[in-house]
């Protein structure tokens, strides 16, 4: 498999910014780590080796980026409007640094790219393809929590004034311009979650999406798996697979 990394001093976040690519070839797939994770986890924690049939056969290629979770959503030493001013710097980052990067790389000027993730990651997916759907053609977003207000992040209900726009079960419920609708309805979104251990609130958020999809006819796939499944890597990893196979072919 080929490996390519790169990385550069990023003026959106004042530091460096480390970027790791897979394959050779494919559709752009931008990926974002897990709660407090690292632009190498994706290739720790397996999920590489587990969907390398799709790298090598040419169908998808791979851009895993770094997080500023630490400094943002899970810096809870600062004011919920200071985690969100940080969170736009990363979008600003991902935006105008790491899609140009990414489109330059694959010499495909207009490319729209694909976001995926698992866990946080699938937060980032799903929140930088809504935010964006022009730069992004859609997202795969596994077991994502979707509102800020959120134990995990330390935020309730009267903080959600401070994060709205980035918190995605807000802002889409009361989305309605036609440019960002018109755009979702012509993409390719999969969200997907299990309804096994560590995936209840997670559970609980996707279920919201998906009755925001359905009242903003926008369609998306949503999809529910057992009860069997849990919050865990060997579950994404049989996700990945089948929605990369039902998405662009086998390898």
């Amino acid at each position: 498999m080929h490996v390519e990394e790169h990385g550069w001093y990023s003026p959106s976040l004042s530091k460096t910014m480390p970027i790791r690519i897979y394959g050779h070839w494919g559709t752009p797939l931008l990926v974002f780590p897990c709660s407090l994770g690292r632009y190498f986890d994706y290739e720790g924690m397996g999920m590489v080796e587990a969907i390398s049939a799709y790298i090598d056969a040419g169908i998808i290629k791979l851009y895993c980026v770094e997080s500023v979770d630490a400094e943002s959503w899970y810096n809870f030493g600062v004011s919920p409007a200071e985690r969100d001013r940080r969170y736009q710097e990363y979008d600003g980052y991902i935006v105008n640094e790491v899609v140009p990067f990414i489109r330059n790389h694959c010499q495909q000027p207009d490319a729209r790219i694909m976001t995926n993730g698992c866990s946080m990651g699938a937060y980032h997916a799903l929140n930088m393809f809504l935010k964006h759907p022009d730069y992004f053609a859609g997202c795969i977003a596994l077991s994502g929590l979707y509102r800020l207000d959120r134990r995990e992040f330390g935020l309730q209900a009267n903080d959600i004034p401070q994060v709205y726009f980035n918190s995605p079960v807000h802002y889409l419920a009361g989305m309605d311009n036609t440019w960002f609708l018109d755009w979702y309805r012509k993409s390719r979104i999969v969200v997907c979650v299990g309804q096994g251990a560590w995936e209840e609130e997670t559970l609980e958020d996707t279920r919201s999406m998906a009755h925001i999809f359905q009242e903003k006819h926008i369609p998306a796939w949503v999809d529910f798996w057992g009860t069997d499944v849990d919050h865990d890597w060997p579950w994404w990893y049989q996700q990945m697979r089948y929605f990369l196979g039902s998405l662009y072919g086998e390898p």
